[in-house]
């Protein structure tokens, strides 16, 4: 195939940069055998030679961030100060599993009921695809490859659309970081052509980041083939604000948590429960707070809050959505659906009812829905009451409410009284729509491994 699918169009300004051919069939099916003939080597060097050269992986992660980082905010509109993040949260990711690696790996003995020896050994599985989206073209690359070229399998990855110059970026230093030939390769494949990957025998396990009706069509290809998926698919996380001692900081905090990435993280605040007694003063200093954010082209300043969303056609998106939300009974206290291109500023809708659209939706942009809660169990209620289950917020001042509530909550992750504090060492993963599976901290580097067992019985054959 020779169509131009993937292309650089800045969103700031909607002009076209770049763009750049799918890979041909034949060029898709050489990355493939780069990447089976890889693992054969890249497998078998020593733990140290990989430590190596992923801690240089995260060296000119570094080095590079200003290019880096500009790149992202061309590709995607993020704000470069939050770009600059990006790539330094990068960086600690790939040091974190080289630094990790030894004790990761080693082997995890068992104590046989019978004489003898028995522990579980940990081995890379193959060649693996990474099928990756738009919003964090390095960190959610990182957080697949860091610990998977650890392991010693070996990487095809294939970016969004949108991404292609970034993801050269990242081709470029593992290559240059002494990552072996094939064992990281970027290929710019159509969906039909992944189809075709996923199928193929020799590669041994998926993930993927990105709409659960994507997700869903790749388990299902997956599952046909026998191969172990790892799936990341959105949410709609709830902030419940249940008691705090600093509503200003809470509020800051809610701020923070909505306008993230341009209000398009997966795992951003989207639904804002708040108790009775303090949510019509958290509302009104919440819409404040956003009333006075505009979104603003990156170029005029590093550090702005808010830039365009990713696209024109994600703002157009978004825009149905608010409207829908309005037809069906919502409020505006804040915005509305029109947008200036791909500008959308902060939206705040109230009255949203389960028999409104929004009710289920996921909003990937800057818009907050804002409910009114009487206690801890409505606030759980309405929390659990959606087909997404990844993140969650809860501010209380009541250290045994807080441990309660967070057991209460469906999701993979709880946060307790901070936004904003994912980190190298902390799993992230969802249940329910939003997933399955971990990436990052310990349980990261479990997924795409051969935990086999090695039993002997003479207890001194292999001590």
């Amino acid at each position: 195939m020779s169509t131009s699918t993937y292309a650089v169009t800045n969103p700031a300004t909607g002009e076209k940069l770049a763009e750049y051919p799918a890979i041909q069939d034949a060029a898709l099916a050489e990355a493939i055998s780069r990447a089976t003939e890889a693992h054969a080597r890249w497998s078998t060097t020593s733990i140290a030679e990989r430590v190596q050269a992923i801690h240089r992986v995260a060296a000119l992660h570094r080095e590079r961030r200003d290019r880096l980082a500009e790149i992202a905010t061309r590709e995607m509109g993020k704000p470069l100060e939050q770009s600059l993040g990006e790539v330094d949260f990068s960086a600690d990711i790939y040091d974190y599993y080289a630094d990790h690696a030894e004790a990761f790996l080693a082997d995890d003995p068992i104590e046989p009921a019978n004489p003898g020896t028995a522990f579980v050994r940990k081995a890379s599985l193959g060649p693996l695809l990474g099928i990756m989206p738009w919003n964090f073209p390095y960190y959610q690359v990182a957080r697949f490859a860091g610990p998977n070229l650890i392991i010693g399998n070996t990487i095809l990855l294939k970016p969004a659309l949108q991404c292609p110059e970034s993801a050269q970026q990242i081709e470029d230093i593992m290559a240059e970081a002494g990552v072996i030939d094939g064992a990281y390769v970027s290929v710019l494949a159509t969906h039909e052509q992944i189809e075709s990957v996923v199928a193929d025998p020799r590669v041994r396990g998926v993930s993927l980041t990105g709409s659960a009706r994507a997700g869903a069509a790749v388990a299902a290809l997956a599952g046909q083939h026998v191969k172990k998926v790892v799936l990341e698919l959105g949410g709609s996380d709830p902030f419940i604000l249940l008691s705090t001692d600093d509503l200003d900081a809470t509020v800051e905090a809610a701020v923070a948590a909505r306008l993230d990435n341009n209000g398009q993280s997966c795992n951003g605040a989207k639904r804002f429960l708040i108790v009775d007694d303090l949510y019509d003063e958290f509302l009104r200093r919440f819409v404040a707070a956003l009333s006075d954010v505009h979104a603003q082209n990156p170029a005029v300043a590093p550090d702005i809050a808010l830039g365009p969303l990713s696209s024109l056609s994600a703002a157009e998106l978004l825009s149905d959505q608010v409207q829908r939300a309005l037809d069906q009974g919502a409020t505006a206290v804040l915005g509305g659906p029109e947008h200036r291109g791909a500008y959308f500023d902060p939206t705040v809708l109230t009255g949203v009812t389960p028999q409104n659209d929004a009710y289920r939706e996921e909003f990937f942009g800057p818009v907050a829905q804002v409910y009114r809660v009487s206690d801890e169990d409505e606030a759980v209620q309405i929390a659990n009451d959606t087909e997404y289950g990844l993140g969650s917020y809860l501010f209380t001042t009541d250290r045994a409410q807080a441990l309660r509530v967070a057991d209460r909550i469906d999701a993979g992750m709880v946060y307790i009284n901070e936004v904003g504090a994912d980190s190298a060492e902390l799993s992230f993963g969802g249940v329910k729509g939003s997933g399955n599976g971990r990436e990052l901290g310990s349980l990261g580097i479990q997924e795409f491994v051969n935990k086999k067992l090695i039993r002997s019985g003479d207890a001194d054959l292999l001590s």
